[in-house]
């Protein structure tokens, strides 16, 4: 089973997904995708780790992720965004590598014996990027969205800490 949660930025994306898993497993496990860039960074992901008890187990894998999920868990990915950005900064943006890679992994995962709920941003709603470079980490980010939904059992579109069912 795979969920889909996505949404702008503090929309309530990762509490919605932290009680959705909790409500399916009494030890759900978190998938953290990033990589720590700086201090605030580092402080937010402080933040993320004390909004979990001792039910939670913390996997860390920047890309692989699929190969870490173990067979029928319940695993929180957050989030889609850092993820995309490891492929993207790694391949030096060139977004059909990232993109390739992005789907492979979403195809892997959508195979695997888990409860899989994937957390993504909306980022495209925002702000017009103003260079290259993020303008092409936009599109990348659109067309993986739209891969991973169409492959989610469920999505959910946040809005202000309220919950959409999409699909």
């Amino acid at each position: 089973m795979m969920y889909y949660i996505t949404g702008g930025e503090r929309s309530g994306k990762s509490s919605y997904a932290q009680k959705l898993a909790e409500s399916l497993s009494e030890k759900p496990y978190y998938l953290a995708t990033s990589r720590i860039w700086d201090e605030d960074f580092k402080n937010r992901v402080k933040r993320h780790i004390s909004d979990r008890d001792e039910r939670w187990t913390t996997i860390e894998e920047e890309k692989n992720i699929s190969t870490v999920i173990p067979e029928q868990a319940t695993v929180v990915i957050d989030c889609v965004t850092l993820w995309l950005t490891n492929f993207f900064v790694d391949t030096k943006n060139n977004i059909e590598e990232s993109l390739r890679l992005a789907k492979e992994e979403i195809t892997k995962l959508s195979e695997l014996n888990a409860t899989i709920i994937i957390i993504s941003n909306e980022i495209g709603m925002g702000l017009h990027a103003q260079t290259e470079s993020g303008r092409k980490f936009t599109e990348l980010q659109g067309w993986v969205n739209q891969f991973i939904a169409n492959k989610a059992d469920k999505a959910t579109f946040m809005v202000s800490g309220l919950p959409l069912t999409l699909k």
